[in-house]
């Protein structure tokens, strides 16, 4: 068998580039890849469909119909167990690097699952959602708190950070209230009553849930607000009634 040279030296490029682009980062879309953290399966045509989507498909291809979830596709799978991301709880202080296939399980066990960022601008501050409420008052963010856009730590007696964020639009100031903290059963579930009353008029907003952040967001919100008009504004201040009220555990 005869081998150029030139055939050697593609040959040694293509090894030596392997070896160097082993871990080298990559731009991909990963909404393309949020049905296969099971194992994958092509039809004959090559279009694939995850394992726990063939019986719901009744094995049939959606693409083309023919016969899928027998022959696996050894190529995906490869290609799956070689994806890994950084934990979403990055931000909060999370390190570690996860594959992509268990990124599922290490996100429901991360120890920073339950970290919050402080609400106030500039302020790096991320923790537990139970020691949040003390580093806003022991970081002096309550004078903070008098002389800007919202406020955070109303006391209703359990462990809760309370955000009551204004937002001044062409139509009026938008009201939104939400609780600091991850979605988990500890927390507990309440609902609220916004009141605001002015010259005799009063409105009345009333939530069945209040919203659970993790993160307080600079966007005027799209959902779950008040809406107060100019003509009802009287000043820079405003003066409201919130009620809020825990929810029976099921």
């Amino acid at each position: 068998m005869e081998c150029n040279s030139s055939d050697l030296n593609v040959s040694r490029q293509k090894r030596q580039r392997t070896e160097e682009d082993k871990t080298r980062s990559a731009m991909l879309d990963f909404s393309v890849l949020d049905c296969l953290f099971a194992w994958s399966h092509s039809c004959d045509n090559g279009h694939l469909a995850c394992s726990s989507c063939c019986p719901k498909l009744k094995n049939k291809c959606p693409s083309c119909a023919l016969p899928v979830g027998h022959s696996r596709c050894r190529a995906m799978d490869t290609l799956l167990k070689s994806v890994f991301l950084p934990c979403q709880n990055a931000k909060y202080g999370c390190i570690e690097t996860v594959a992509f296939e268990k990124e599922p399980t290490h996100e429901k066990n991360c120890t920073f699952a339950e970290y919050c960022c402080c609400p106030v601008r500039y302020c790096n501050y991320a923790g537990s959602y139970i020691d949040l409420y003390r580093h806003y008052v022991s970081s002096f963010h309550l004078y903070w708190q008098i002389f800007n856009e919202f406020c955070i730590g109303i006391s209703c007696g359990i462990k809760m950070n309370i955000s009551v964020q204004c937002f001044r639009e062409p139509f009026g100031v938008y009201v939104t209230v939400s609780c600091i903290a991850p979605s988990i059963q500890e927390v507990g579930q309440f609902s609220y009553r916004l009141v605001y009353t002015v010259d005799g008029q009063t409105m009345t907003y009333k939530s069945s849930e209040m919203k659970k952040i993790r993160e307080v967001s600079l966007q005027t919100p799209q959902d779950n607000y008040m809406l107060i008009p100019h003509s009802l504004l009287r000043g820079e201040s405003l003066e409201m009634r919130l009620c809020i009220k825990m929810l029976n555990k099921e």
